[in-house]
């Protein structure tokens, strides 16, 4: 199951290829927010955001990031599983 989980944009790695971190539970991973970047609600740290494999899909609010951490983890082992696969994955 590939699931949207929220992170936590905390820095840049390379603004000019869209390339971030976030922080997503204890995970800290690069993602692409390319898709984000040229809209009028551009991509910051402290941003909360929606990731599905590797990409920024759509910024969010706090609450929402909260809200939709704690809809995942009843869901058990498809978040786990979607964790699992974010930490073993890499963007360069």
């Amino acid at each position: 199951m590939c699931l949207a989980i929220p992170g936590q944009i905390v820095e840049w790695v390379d603004e000019e290829l869209h390339i971030a971190k976030a922080q997503v539970a204890n995970v800290r991973r690069n993602v692409n927010v390319g898709l984000l970047a040229e809209t009028a609600d551009a991509i910051a740290i402290g941003d909360w955001v929606l990731i599905h494999v590797g990409f920024a899909m759509s910024k969010i609010d706090e609450q929402e990031a909260q809200a939709t951490r704690e809809f995942l983890e009843e869901l058990g082992d498809p978040y786990r599983e979607e964790l699992a696969e974010l930490e073993a994955s890499t963007i360069e």
